[in-house]
């Protein structure tokens, strides 16, 4: 009489194998593309933010800063005469690149920008064919606030 074999094959190992390997595989894309939403829901609020400390600034000097002013205080305290417009100025959540500010001729008017990682962001602009096509190599797409 023949003994029964107990176990799997190395068939149906390799079939639930390659399942799960697919399965990882699209867990692992979908939980990057969420990954870049959210850091492109934090850019946005970064932008708002700063938008909201440019008006109390405004407020108080009757101008916007000069357009090279957040150079060098990324990821510091703004704080101006004595005032503190913002704790800590935000900067990009990703990498090292900080947001974009640009202040008008008549320093009554602004432009911030965040590069986005989702060129299908229906907040976003393209930044093809603009001077931040440069700035934003790799989706060119970005949010804007303009006053």
């Amino acid at each position: 009489m023949y003994k029964l074999a107990r176990g799997f094959t190395l068939i149906e190992l390799l079939v639930v194998i390659s399942i799960i390997g697919i399965l990882a595989t699209l867990v692992s894309a979908n939980l990057n593309s969420a990954r870049g939403r959210a850091r492109d829901a934090s850019r946005k609020s970064d932008i708002r933010n700063i938008a909201t400390a440019l008006r109390l600034y405004y407020n108080d000097k009757n101008s916007y800063p000069v357009g090279t002013y957040f150079d060098s205080l990324w990821g510091l305290p703004w704080t101006d005469t004595g005032v503190t417009y913002m704790s800590k100025l935000p900067g990009d959540p990703l990498s090292d690149q900080t947001y974009k500010y640009e202040v008008g001729a008549d320093g009554n008017s602004y432009t911030l920008s965040a590069c986005l990682e989702n060129s299908s962001d229906a907040q976003g602009v393209s930044a093809a064919a603009s001077p931040y096509d440069v700035w934003c190599p790799t989706t060119k797409w970005m949010f804007q606030i303009k006053q």
